[in-house]
Parts: C-alpha cells; sequence; structure tokens
C-alpha cells in the first residue's frame, strides 16, 4: 500500500496509489457506499479521510478498515478504474482517480508536529567526515515549513544566505501511536510507515556555530515523499525491513550516493526508543534516521546544489523522490 497526499483543482486530498494511479479515499469511500445502496455520507467520509495523512494515522484504527475496504473494492488496473472513473462521474459523483502526472504531491505529512533528524548515524557517513561514532544520537529539527513534495522544488536562497547547499538522502521514520519510554523491543510496533525525505542542508550555516538546524529547517529543505509505505501490508505481515534497504542519491542522474540502512550505527527500534525516553512520540511525528557517505560536503573537490540540479532519493521498496533546485 501507498498512502499520499495530493492536489488537484487546488483542492488537497489524501489518497493511495493503485496501478500507478492516485485514487482519492474520499470519493472512493462515496463510490463503496453509492455501491452498496447506502446514502451519501458526505460528512462521514471527511471524518475518515481528512486532507492531512497525521490526521488519517492518528484515526488509523477507524480508517485503516475503510481503506481495505475501499482497495478491495475497486479495480485492480489503471485501464479498469478509468472506466470506473468515468461511470462515476456520468453518475453525478466525484472523481476518484487520478493519473500521477496531472496531480501535485503535496508532503505526504503536510503538518506533522515533530520532525527530527539524526546526524551522524551511519559509519561511512561519520567516516568521511572525520568524526568520530557518536555514543548516542544526535538530533535537531526540521519544521512543518520545511516541507515539500515529490517534483516540488528546494529552493535555493541565494549566496547571501548559503553557497553550500548539500543533499543527504534518508529513510524517514513515521509514528503510528504515542511512544513514551519504549524499548527497542516495542519500538518497531509504534511504527506507522516509512517514506523518503532529502535533509538539504546549508552547511556553512550548519557548521557556522554549531547550531545544526540553522542550517537544516530553512522553507523547502525537507523533500518528503512520494507516500508513505505502511510498515505492515494489508494481511499485518511486515512489508519492509528498514534495516535491510539500499538508499540512492542521483544528482543530474549521477549516482552520488549508495548506501544501505544496514551501516546505520543506531537502527530504527534504537532510535525510536531513545526519542522515546526524552520526548513523546505522537502520530505523524517523522524521525529521519541519517544519510549514507557521499554527501557534497565531503567531497574532493566539493560539490553543492545550484539552480536548475535535479535530485533524487530512491530507496528499496518505497520508490523515487524528485526534486529540482531553483533559484529564490
Amino acid at each position: 500500500m501507498k498512502l499520499l497526499t495530493f492536489s488537484v483543482g487546488g483542492r488537497r486530498r489524501t489518497g493511495v496509489v493503485v496501478d500507478g494511479t492516485a485514487v482519492d479515499l474520499r470519493a472512493a469511500y462515496e463510490a463503496l457506499r453509492a455501491e452498496a445502496g447506502l446514502p451519501p455520507a458526505a460528512p462521514l467520509a471527511g471524518a475518515l479521510f481528512p486532507d492531512d495523512l497525521v490526521d488519517v494515522i492518528a484515526a488509523w484504527d477507524a480508517v485503516g478498515p475503510a481503506v481495505l475496504d475501499c482497495l478491495a473494492f475497486l479495480p485492480k488496473t489503471a485501464a479498469e478504474l478509468r472506466r470506473f472513473d468515468e461511470a462515476e462521474q456520468a453518475a453525478g459523483r466525484p472523481r476518484v482517480a487520478f493519473s500521477l502526472d496531472e496531480v501535485t504531491f503535496a508532503p505526504p505529512l503536510v503538518r506533522p508536529g515533530k520532525v527530527l533528524g539524526i546526524g551522524l548515524n551511519y559509519k561511512d557517513h561519520a567516516a568521511e567526515t572525520g568524526r568520530p561514532l557518536p555514543k548516542a544520537p544526535m538530533f535537531f529539527n526540521k519544521f512543518a515549513t520545511s516541507l515539500v513534495g515529490h517534483e516540488g522544488n528546494i529552493v535555493h536562497p541565494g549566496p547571501a544566505v548559503t553557497s553550500q547547499l548539500d543533499f543527504e538522502a534518508e529513510l524517514a521514520v513515521v509514528i503510528g501511536r504515542p511512544a513514551k519510554n519504549v524499548s527497542e523491543a516495542e519500538a518497531l510496533d509504534c511504527v506507522f510507515g516509512y517514506t523518503i525525505m532529502n535533509d538539504v542542508s546549508a552547511r556553512d550555516l550548519q557548521y557556522m556555530d554549531g547550531q545544526f538546524v540553522k542550517g537544516k529547517a530553512l522553507d523547502t529543505f525537507g523533500p518528503m515523499g512520494p507516500w508513505i509505505v505502511p510498515a505492515r501490508d494489508e494481511h499485518g505481515r511486515p512489508a519492509l525491513d528498514p534495516q535491510n534497504l539500499s538508499v540512492t542519491l542521483r544528482l543530474d542522474g549521477q549516482v552520488m550516493q549508495n548506501g544501505h540502512t544496514g551501516q546505520m550505527i543506531f537502527s530504527v527500534a534504537e532510535l525510536i526508543a531513545y526519542l522515546s525516553r526524552l520526548m513523546t512520540l505522537l502520530p505523524g511525528d517523522v524521525i529521519m534516521t541519517g544519510t549514507p557517505a557521499g554527501v557534497g560536503v565531503a567531497r574532493d573537490p566539493q560539490v553543492f546544489l545550484e539552480p536548475g540540479d535535479v535530485v533524487e532519493i530512491e530507496i528499496e521498496g518505497i520508490g523515487v523522490l524528485r526534486n529540482r533546485v531553483v533559484g529564490s
């Protein structure tokens, strides 16, 4: 399953991807009820499927079964979905399905409560920076204003702000239930799913005075997406092993980072357990789990992002997050 947030015609929707097609879950639920001969459920559908996956995740015990009902009801191929959609519109009901090239991707989580980044969490990345392995996770913040969706723009703020704009491919973990003082054994049970993030970093700001967040939390410095893959599939089985995924970043088609989550110093379970001792993690919170070697600042010669560059991050089992760098 792939859950996403997208907009068409200026209206934001939560949806699911079916055979390369974005399905509006609210409209799909209305179609399901119509097929069953039930009256329209616009208020109920809106409550079940609000326009931010943060709210969907928080109510997943109620929403999850409705999502599965919709998936069971809907056609399974893009061609069948198009025909189904035409019939829905002919019946005076809203569109259900949209091709991915006609939607605007929002970050899957538009208003997460917390976005926590982890520094130096890959052995090879720590080695390329010449720093010792951390004894405990190093963390910093990004904010909701940092987020941008798949195919959205990373805005270079210009040389007056930074001349060292860098990239970092990261597996991002989405929390699914409140977590406080959880053990490592319990930690993965708190995960709703996984997505991709680019920890865009202004290195000169980051290293200016040791305040990492200064170089990490600028507007558009947190590309996220294109969707969230739930940690468990429709049958309740683990969908991904977060410690066994390849992570690749391409800059204008050239591979810059080619890592593996098995290189993490602190596993996903360790990160959740550690952070939950310090703060309560809530549904929709995000943990960026660090980046492998190959970042621009550690290269010789160094490589920094410039307007016109295209950055693609691919993580096994999730997909590809693509963003273009533009001038401010």
